[in-house]
């Protein structure tokens, strides 16, 4: 019996090229996202508009902080979106800044004394989480791009030793290639 390629599936008795379907899902995808980023930006003007309005008005302290930091959390969001656009992955780091400022938004808005002992526990307990994530994330280098090796997370060889120990390993594979 023959076998078909790995590349190839059977569809109503047709050939289809998977890696055509993949290609075309992609665009797809970054067609939605780029929609996503365009629907993004005109809230963001939309809020800048709500801001200015509000200024113009006896202030509101709250409301005028609740529509700052939802622009920044637009903002972050944007930025997510453009990584994902260049990469293809998402970056973890910047979606644990925005869960942090999505979280401390909502304490802001409802005012901190408003809140139960419960939510306050809970709150801080995934605060601390997230800030953990946060610093693993900042520690851990191009932990985004592990798994997606382009050109816009370079790799780099892990650090063993002090400098001149690393320049002298790769003075010595320079050697070795040459050879």
């Amino acid at each position: 019996m023959k076998k078909r390629k790995k590349s190839r599936f059977m569809f109503c008795d047709r050939w289809i090229d998977r890696n055509w379907i993949v290609g075309s899902m992609e665009a797809f995808q970054d067609l939605i996202v780029m929609v996503l980023c365009g629907s993004m930006f005109a809230v963001m003007l939309l809020q800048l508009w709500g801001i200015f309005r509000a200024l113009s008005q006896p202030l509101n302290y709250k409301q005028v902080t609740a529509q700052i930091l939802f622009i920044l959390i637009l903002v972050e969001l944007f930025r997510l979106l453009v990584v994902y656009l260049q990469e293809h992955s998402i970056a973890v780091g910047v979606a644990v800044e925005i869960a942090i400022v999505s979280l401390l938004r909502e304490v802001v808005v409802h005012g901190a004394l408003d809140i139960s002992w419960v939510q306050a526990l809970s709150i801080s307990g995934l605060l601390f989480v997230l800030g953990a994530l946060l610093v693993v994330c900042a520690k851990i280098p191009h932990m985004d791009c592990m798994s997606a090796q382009t050109k816009f997370c370079p790799s780099f060889p892990p650090e063993s030793g002090s400098s001149q120990h690393r320049n002298s390993e790769l003075q010595k594979s320079n050697r070795e290639a040459l050879r």
